[in-house]
């Protein structure tokens, strides 16, 4: 069952620019806030603003590290483009890309500029 999911954000149009610019992905909502960043047209992800007031469920951000826990994995046949994407923006890596054995994925990790962990992976042949 595939998931959607929705970040909290302190800047949607910042970070929907960002995403667009990493995952080769385009805007499929616009402002500044809530925004569908949109790859082969189905939504890859959601940002909304860190004023939440209209999702109880969510935690306020301001109240602890935003997605403690979490490692968002985005899959993408082309690591190594991604990877050069994040070069150029000036991503905070973690590692190179790599074939991890216990995943069995060629990944590589890093962090947005509001701080989720992410990894971008393809299956690997291992």
């Amino acid at each position: 069952m595939p998931a959607r999911v929705m970040l909290v954000v302190r800047d949607v149009q910042a970070s929907s620019r960002w995403y667009q610019r990493l995952l080769g992905a385009s805007s499929g909502h616009g402002g500044d806030q809530f925004e569908m960043v949109m790859r082969d047209g189905d939504i890859e992800l959601m940002l909304h603003h860190s004023d939440v007031a209209e999702h109880p469920a969510i935690p306020d951000p301001a109240a602890g590290t935003p997605g403690g826990g979490v490692l968002l994995n985005i899959r993408d046949a082309d690591v190594e483009g991604v990877y050069a994407r994040a070069m150029e923006l000036g991503a905070d890596l973690y590692d190179e890309p790599h074939v991890n054995p216990l995943s069995h994925q060629f990944e590589f990790s890093l962090r947005d500029p509001d701080g989720y962990a992410i990894t971008i992976y393809r299956p690997s042949s291992v």
